[in-house]
């Protein structure tokens, strides 16, 4: 195999649960290739470098194997090797938003039933 979609890799590589939510990432142009903004029908070639922005946060992955095929997460894991600059600012970015997490308000006590109806109204339900 000398090249596989990327929608397609992405799926096998376990960055998307599906390969329809790998296709939308590439339309909305959270995956770059090389440098430029992927397709989903894109090749993807080994020693090819990406940059897959998702809801884990934003990766750099160089390309190491290719698959069609998705399989257990530890042979995903061997599809790719991330970056250290890529590690390093992915595990700043989680101390960042714990450190945040310390500095929200804790409520004084749980939502009464009036205000738990209220709740649900304001959030459109019923």
């Amino acid at each position: 195999m000398a090249n596989v979609r990327i929608d397609k890799w992405l799926w096998a590589a376990r960055f998307f649960k599906t390969r329809a939510l790998a296709q939308k990432a590439c339309d909305l142009g959270r995956i770059h290739s090389n440098g430029i903004q992927a397709k989903p029908a894109r090749d993807v070639r080994v020693g090819d470098l990406l940059t897959v922005r998702n809801e884990g946060g934003e990766f750099l992955v160089e390309v190491l194997a290719l698959s069609e095929m998705r399989g257990p997460a530890a042979v995903a894991q061997t599809l790719y090797r991330e970056t250290e600059t890529s590690k390093a600012a992915r595990l700043k970015l989680a101390e960042e938003h714990k450190a945040m997490q310390e500095f929200a308000p804790l409520p004084e006590h749980r939502p009464s039933k009036r205000d738990r109806r209220r709740i649900i109204q304001f959030r459109g339900g019923r």
